[in-house]
């Protein structure tokens, strides 16, 4: 499976930048676009593993749950 590189501008809007087959390619193109950003911009750059385009689209579009470190 590919991993799919986007960059997310609010309100949700997804822009494909790139599509790589291996992982450390992939997250070293996010990692470059990111350090190059302005700072004053308010997108941000995802990289998400999926068996396609479409589905890569439905996983960043899903809210994500608040993580749970610990026991409360």
């Amino acid at each position: 499976m590919p991993y799919f590189v986007y960059k997310i501008s609010p309100p949700s809007l997804l822009t494909h930048i790139e599509t790589k087959d291996h992982y450390r390619d992939a997250r070293t193109l996010v990692r470059r676009l990111r350090r190059e950003q302005p700072s004053a911009e308010t997108f941000q750059y995802r990289m998400v593993f999926a068996d396609s385009q479409a589905e890569a689209e439905k996983l960043l579009s899903k809210p994500r749950d608040d993580r749970v470190i610990g026991e409360d």
